[in-house]
């Protein structure tokens, strides 16, 4: 299984990214699927998550800002992320949740300038 999170970048404060995860050997439309964030220094915390129903969640110093959506054709799950602050800068992470086991992407880094 493996988990491919891309989209990352440098964006100024009130820019758009658009955070990808791709995964092979695993059906995403079958699992919950998270986003995940770790600041510089700080913990890691929940972004997002999409449940196998289609279900989302959002951290509240996301909502409204960040979307999280699902493609099946494409077996990706996506987080689209508008208004961003510098606070939004992170490396951020996919992960999956079979029910038994856990995988974790690689991260990929959003860091926004004010």
């Amino acid at each position: 299984v493996q988990l491919q999170a891309s989209g990352g970048g440098l964006v100024q404060a009130g820019g758009s990214l658009r955070l990808s995860c791709a995964a092979s050997g695993l059906i995403l439309s079958l699992n919950a699927v998270d986003w995940y964030r770790q600041p510089p220094g700080k913990q890691r915390e929940l972004v997002a998550a999409i449940t196998s129903g289609g279900s989302t969640n959002h951290a509240d110093s996301v909502k409204g800002r960040f979307t999280i959506s699902r493609d099946n054709a494409k077996n990706t799950v996506y987080l689209q992320m508008d208004s961003l602050k510098p606070e939004d800068t992170a490396l951020y992470y996919c992960h999956v949740y079979t029910g038994t086991y856990y995988y974790w992407g690689q991260g990929t880094q959003v860091t926004v300038s004010s």
